[in-house]
């Protein structure tokens, strides 16, 4: 059985403050993002998690997608499995990729084996695995708060617009941007803001993680200038980077540098 774990973005991104338990308070809207992943699970005679495509960090042994099955065989009895992930998300890049690689691995060990866990119980499996998880349940945009993972659903839609995404050749560690980020309450809360067109989202839909990793990534703020330059309506960085999509009123092709130089995906 093969699922297909899809991307996000972030509309704005407002860190507002440190938790006691070492974790930040957030106000961000997610978006799911038709960029993908491919994930199978056969059954196996010893359990077996493999790669393809984009190299995946870090020991196999620690996945997120073992470290799923891990967390539902601790209450149900799972037969042995082979898990093959073909990656494509962009790594480093504020997309959520690794997150939804864990949510659509419970999700498909619910679906393989006939487990019957409620959306519901499925987030709460993914709270426990990665603050991203859970959205990837139910992969409709909301506004999440706390940690990131508790949601409110938000009626919004971008089917009329282009959306491109633009992934640089850096890699951004999430720790290391976090530090750079000095917690704050929102101005404008975001609800209110993306209830404008996206053509008045620029100077008042902010990602609090920009300014840090433009000083240490300055490609990443040239690419914005750029992106702007060639006609975007709006432009932000996913999460904390690297990637960077524009909004566009119809379809466009970036000019000729643009995609030289970084990884381009046209109407996400």
């Amino acid at each position: 059985m093969i699922l297909f774990p899809n991307a996000k973005i972030n509309l704005g991104l407002n860190v507002i403050s440190r938790r006691a338990d070492g974790f930040h308070n957030i106000e961000t809207i997610l978006y799911p993002v038709k960029i993908n992943d491919a994930l199978e699970l056969v059954e196996a005679g010893e359990l077996k998690f493999s790669t393809s495509g984009i190299p995946v960090p870090g020991p196999p042994t620690e996945n997120i997608c073992l470290r799923a099955y891990a967390l539902l065989a601790k209450k149900f009895s799972l037969p042995l499995v082979h898990i093959h992930l073909h990656k494509q998300i962009p790594i480093g890049a504020g997309l959520g990729g690794g997150s939804a690689d864990g949510a659509f691995c419970v999700r498909l060990l619910n679906e393989k084996f006939g487990l019957n866990i409620t959306e519901g119980q499925m987030e709460n499996y993914g709270r426990m695995l990665g603050s991203d998880c859970a959205f990837f349940i139910k992969n409709k945009p909301v506004l999440a708060t706390g940690r990131g993972d508790h949601f409110t659903s938000v009626n919004l839609l971008l089917d009329q617009y282009f959306l491109v995404l633009v992934m640089p050749p850096v890699h951004v560690n999430t720790a290391e941007a976090y530090k750079g980020v000095q917690p704050r309450p929102a101005e404008t809360g975001i609800m209110d803001i993306v209830k404008l067109p996206p053509e008045q989202w620029a100077e008042i839909l902010k990602n609090d993680f920009e300014e840090s990793v433009f000083s240490n990534f300055p490609q990443i703020r040239a690419l914005k200038q750029a992106l702007y330059s060639a006609g975007a309506l709006y432009i932000s960085m996913s999460g904390s980077g690297a990637a960077v999509y524009a909004i566009f009123a119809a379809e466009v092709k970036l000019p000729p540098a643009i995609e030289r130089n970084n990884r381009v995906f046209y109407g996400v």
